[in-house]
């Protein structure tokens, strides 16, 4: 969200209530390996192998590490133990533009018009993967651990002289102003130790307690009141760069069913990261200390998957996914507070269906294909609270190999374009809501090249 500029208070009445405080910028929360920005703050798929497959595992456990994170039930279908790494690197593509036609400002006013577009330089991402699963032979028991990154996003533009969002914050000498530059980075990571119990060579069930890590840093900090420190008639952004890892909980649990008919059948449900608050350590227009709290828990996600192998060297499989972000904090409110920092980002709950084939061309090389649809959790109106955090992508397209080296020891690589997307909307004011005459459209298209070795045992 990005606020742009902060006017003077004799400026905020000639200018009716247009623009009043600022035209706001955005956030965005999620992990470096959101840059990928899949399933709104989460990546549509996990490792190498998983990505490859279009992210679809909730009934097709083809390797540890997509079991472990989509259906903790589905470890006790796995061909033996096994050990998995992998590591993803993620080049998120995203630009932003803005404009304020001259009517705008209303009349009593020289006309303005202001347009631009800024080029985010995010940089890649990596994202690493670890997954580990274990059975005794003639156990019922399978148990297994799972370290990945989940989530995240990477923003970095630099300030404009045209771009109105981007432009420097309002000074004394300047009537309007920007956010500046805008850099804002996150990420999550998940730590899942699981058990699964085979009641039957058919029927599993599996339970994981999921720890969840989060950073989040943005310059200049949106989701905290603007200040005035200096008494200029300016109100700013402080920093929001000064923070620490935050840590939540919650649970995930799953069966997994495979009929005679080849067949299979797979339910799982994953609560919400109940995260503790996240602590900024900012400054105000002075330098003195201010320090800013903030509420945000990942969603819930429920997840039906079906997938057949009846033909002779082939897989297929699907899954349906709904992720519940209109009823985790930070996630569903919109607009500002009365102290105009952002409320949240008013994102929408979004169903996605994760497809992949699988054909094993001979006994060393298996081949994959996978595709990924999700709806888009954020809607055009909000596309000015959003401007951190474009988590919009809809359509991705993956392929990728595996080759084993002997019966023991595989290499995996994949590769994932995810196609540009869009949002449009009005900026906003903290005091009038959208202003007529201006826009936002926020940018976004992504490619992930992941690669990983797997040890059976």
């Amino acid at each position: 969200m990005a606020l742009v500029g902060t006017l003077r208070p004799t400026t905020i009445a000639r200018l009716n209530g247009a623009l009043r405080r600022a035209l706001t910028a955005t956030f965005v929360v999620a992990a470096c390996s959101a840059a990928a920005r899949g399933q709104g703050i989460f990546i549509p798929s996990v490792g190498p192998t998983n990505q490859s497959f279009g992210g679809a595992a909730a009934a097709a456990p083809i390797d540890a590490i997509g079991a472990l994170n989509w259906n903790p039930a589905t470890i006790s279908g796995l061909r033996s133990s096994e050990v998995a790494f992998g590591l993803g690197l993620c080049l998120p593509t995203t630009s932003l533009e803005s404009r304020v036609d001259a009517n705008a400002f209303g009349p009593g006013l020289p006309p303005i018009n202001l347009a631009g577009k800024s080029e985010s330089e995010p940089g890649v991402c990596p994202v690493p993967t670890i997954g580990f699963t274990h059975r005794n032979q003639g156990s019922p028991w399978t148990v297994g651990l799972g370290i990945f990154g989940v989530g995240g996003f990477s923003a970095n533009y630099a300030s404009s002289t045209t771009n109105p969002v981007t432009m420097p914050q309002a000074t004394p000498a300047t009537v309007i102003g920007g956010l500046g530059r805008i850099h804002a980075k996150a990420e999550i990571y998940q730590v899942v130790p699981t058990v699964s119990y085979a009641l039957s060579d058919q029927l599993s069930f599996g339970i994981a307690p999921v720890i969840t890590l989060a950073n989040f840093s943005a310059d200049p900090f949106f989701l905290g009141a603007p200040n005035d420190a200096n008494a200029d008639g300016y109100f700013t952004y402080g920093p929001g760069s000064g923070t620490r890892l935050a840590w939540g909980g919650g649970f995930q649990l799953g069966t997994y069913y495979i009929t005679p008919s080849e067949f299979r059948f797979g339910l799982s449900y994953k609560s919400q990261a109940w995260m503790e608050p996240f602590r900024v350590n900012s400054q105000d227009e002075l330098g003195l200390p201010t320090h800013f709290k903030y509420n945000f828990d990942l969603p819930s996600i429920t997840t039906f998957g079906v997938a057949y192998s009846g033909f002779e060297r082939w897989l297929l499989a699907t899954d349906i996914r709904y992720f519940d972000y209109a009823n985790a904090d930070g996630f569903s409110p919109a607009g500002f507070t009365p102290t105009a920092a952002v409320a949240g980002l008013g994102w929408k709950s979004i169903f996605s269906i994760a497809q992949g084939v699988q054909f094993d061309a001979t006994d060393r090389l298996t081949l994959r294909v996978g595709y990924s649809f999700n709806e888009n959790p954020i809607r055009d109106a909000q596309a000015f609270f959003n401007v951190a955090s474009t988590l919009i992508i809809q359509h991705w397209l993956s392929c990728g190999a595996t080759y084993r080296w002997n019966d023991r020891v595989s290499s995996t690589i994949a590769y994932t374009h995810g196609f540009e997307n869009t949002v449009t909307g009005p900026l906003y004011s903290p005091l009038v809501g959208p202003v007529t005459g201006t826009a936002i459209t926020d940018r976004v298209s992504a490619d992930i090249l992941n690669a990983g070795i797997t040890v059976n045992f």
